[in-house]
C-alpha cells in the first residue's frame, strides 16, 4: 500500500496541478475575452462614430448641392422672365405707331444732327428719316429703329439706334428690373 499512497499522492498532486492550470487558463481566457470584447466595443464605437461622421458630411454634402440647384434654377427662371421682359419692350418698340417713331426720331435727329454728316437707319425708317434729315442719307443698318450719325471720314459714329438705347437702358436698370420683378 506504500505505492498505492505515493500514486493516489502523485493522482491528488497532478489533480491539484490541472485543476490549478486549468483555472488560471480559465482566468486568462476570460480576460482575454474580456479585452477582446473591450477591444471590439471600441472598434465598433470608432467605426459608428466614423460612419456617423460620414453620414453628416455627406448630408451637408447633398443639402448644400441640393441648394444650389434650386438657386441655379432660380437664377435660370428670373433670367428667362428678364429675357422676356426684354423680348416684349423689343416688341413694343417695333410697334409703335407711326406718330411716335416720327416724334422720337424727330428729337434724335434734331439733337445729334450737327454731329455728323450721313446718316444710317434700318429699311422701314428710310423715308422718315430722310423727310426729317438734312444729312446724306448712307443706307440701311440692320436694327429695330433709330439711327446712326456719322461724321465725313467715318471716324466719329455716334449710334442712337434703339437696339443700343435699349441695351444700355437694360443694363443700367437691370438691379431695379429685377427687384420690381423679383422683390
Amino acid at each position: 500500500m506504500g505505492l498505492e499512497t505515493v500514486i493516489k499522492d502523485i493522482m491528488d498532486a497532478a489533480q491539484a496541478e490541472v485543476t490549478m492550470i486549468n483555472a488560471d487558463a480559465d482566468a486568462e481566457v476570460s480576460q482575454i475575452l474580456d479585452e477582446a470584447r473591450q477591444t471590439a466595443k471600441k472598434i465598433m464605437g470608432d467605426r459608428l462614430a466614423k460612419a456617423e461622421d460620414d453620414i453628416a458630411r455627406l448630408r451637408q454634402q447633398e443639402t448644400s448641392s441640393a441648394n444650389l440647384e434650386v438657386k441655379r434654377t432660380m437664377l435660370n427662371a428670373r433670367k428667362e422672365v428678364l429675357d422676356k421682359v426684354y423680348s416684349n419692350a423689343v416688341e413694343s418698340i417695333v410697334s409703335l405707331p407711326e406718330e411716335k417713331q416720327e416724334e422720337l426720331l424727330k428729337a434724335i435727329i434734331e439733337e445729334n444732327e450737327g454731329s455728323g454728316s450721313k446718316i444710317y437707319s434700318n429699311k422701314d425708317s428710310e423715308e422718315l428719316v430722310r423727310k426729317l434729315s438734312s444729312l446724306e442719307y448712307a443706307g440701311n443698318i440692320k436694327c429695330i429703329g433709330g439711327v446712326v450719325i456719322e461724321n465725313d471720314d467715318g471716324t466719329v459714329r455716334l449710334d442712337y439706334t434703339y437696339d443700343i438705347i435699349l441695351k444700355n437702358v437694360n443694363e443700367k436698370s437691370l438691379k431695379q428690373t429685377s427687384d420690381i420683378l423679383f422683390g
